[in-house]
Parts: C-alpha cells; structure tokens; sequence
C-alpha cells in the first residue's frame, strides 16, 4: 500500500516510485490547553488531519507526501504560562523558507501549508515567497474548513481548548484527556468595545484573558462530535490535494 508518511518510508520507495507532486507541511504547536488537554494538542491534531487528507487524496490517484509536522508556533501572548514554547514569526519564516528551498531543489513545487495552531499567521509568508519561490504556496487553517458545519455538531462556540478540540482529543487520543479537571473556559472582555466587537484587534495577552488558558468550556465535548468534524475537514482537504495533485503549473495556475 502506498505511504505518504515522509518520516515512515525509505529511500529505496522514494527511488521506486513516481514522484511526488505536492507536499504537506502540518504546522502545530506546544502550549497550554486548559488544565485537561496536552501541551501537544494543536501538533497532534493537525498530523492526524494531514494523515487522513493525504490517505484520503492517495486513495484518488494523487501523489502526496506528508512531511514530519513542526511541533513549534508562534507563542508571545501565552509566554506567562509555564512552558508554552514560543518561535517567533520571523523565526517561523526563516524555517518555512528553508522547508520551500529543499522542496523546491527535489522538483516538489506545490505546497499546502497546513496549521493547526491559531497563534500563528502566515499569510504574510506566502505573499513574501511568492516572489522568490518557484514552489506555489497555499495555507489552510484546518478548524477553519468546516466552520460552515459547527452550529450542526458543537453547542456553543469557542475558541482554544473548548468543545471543539475537546472533542477532538476524545476521538483521537482520549488517554491523554482529563475532562473532569477542566474549567469553565471563562474569558475577560476588553475594556474597549472595539476590540470586543472586532473592529480594533490586539495580541491578546492569555494570563489576563483566561484563567488557565482554556477559552471556552469544554464540558459538552464527545469522541462522536470529534469524529464528525474530521471527517468533514479530512474530505475537503483531502479533495484539494487531489485537485492540486493533478493541475498543471502553466502560466495561469492558480487559475
């Protein structure tokens, strides 16, 4: 059966087989969940949503190849909670940058930058590369793909750490889930109405926002409701990189 997993396949199956025609670089994080989620919440979820997307797309004829997720992101509002490990946007840049560099030496010139880690922002890194990069970028915020869903499986929004990665944890790696010593998931409003209603936007500060950085309570999370959102994320992802796989980089791609 064929392997999309870099960090699982040999040499002599690379040599072996056609090559690839688009890469996966999953990009997650380590911090605080709440007081029930691992530190490697945002890493693990983003890996397993890059390994079905691209299971899915192998599966349809695409070739696609899921690089080692990156376990780092950007951390400076979280940095007053123990441990939370920060790389700094720049930071973050220089190493996609070499990433793209190597890829586009061994002829991979599609790329899906896939995050999983709503304190880092790439879009900016896209817009940079694509004037010196012959590899074509695109970025998707993978708990953004199925928000037009949300209403129909979770009770309530929110927004780290909450019913919706809750969930998730109880689907995909329950044993490392302790909902009974969760809070409430409380956040602080602003003193400014602006920023509350979105119309002025701040790096918000974790450690006065939230209590112990759960935002949203995750109490209504079940393994059921974990599981129908992946599969909803997994097949829209799993269609564009089999869409992607098979576009030709003429003159007008992306359109």
């Amino acid at each position: 059966m064929p392997n999309w997993r870099l960090a699982d396949i040999t040499y002599g199956q690379v040599k072996s087989s056609p090559p690839f025609e688009v890469a996966v670089l999953p990009m997650g994080a380590t911090e605080p969940h709440n007081l029930h989620l691992p530190y490697g919440t945002d890493t693990f979820q983003v890996d397993l949503i890059g390994d079905r997307a691209c299971a899915y797309a192998t599966e349809r004829g695409a070739r696609v190849v899921l690089l080692p997720a990156i376990p780092y992101g950007t951390e400076t509002n979280q940095m007053e909670f123990p441990l939370a490990m920060n790389l700094n946007p720049s930071t973050l840049c220089r190493v996609i940058t070499d990433l793209v560099e190597s890829l586009e030496h061994h002829g991979i010139r599609k790329l899906l930058l896939l995050n999983g880690h709503g304190g880092n922002d790439f879009k900016w890194i896209l817009r940079e590369l694509h004037r010196t990069s012959r590899v074509r970028l695109f970025l998707c915020n993978w708990y953004k793909v199925a928000f037009d869903g949300y209403e129909s499986i979770f009770e309530k929004k929110d927004d780290h750490a909450g019913e919706m990665e809750t969930s998730m944890g109880l689907a995909h790696f329950a044993d490392r889930v302790t909902l009974g010593a969760a809070d409430a998931g409380a956040v602080r409003p602003s003193r400014f109405e602006a920023v509350n209603r979105g119309w002025v936007e701040i790096t918000r500060p974790w450690h006065l926002l939230t209590t112990n950085s759960g935002s949203g309570d995750p109490h209504a999370a079940t393994a059921e409701k974990g599981e129908a959102v992946t599969q909803r994320v997994v097949e829209r992802i799993g269609a564009f990189l089999t869409e992607l796989a098979k576009s030709p980089l003429d003159g007008d791609f992306p359109f």
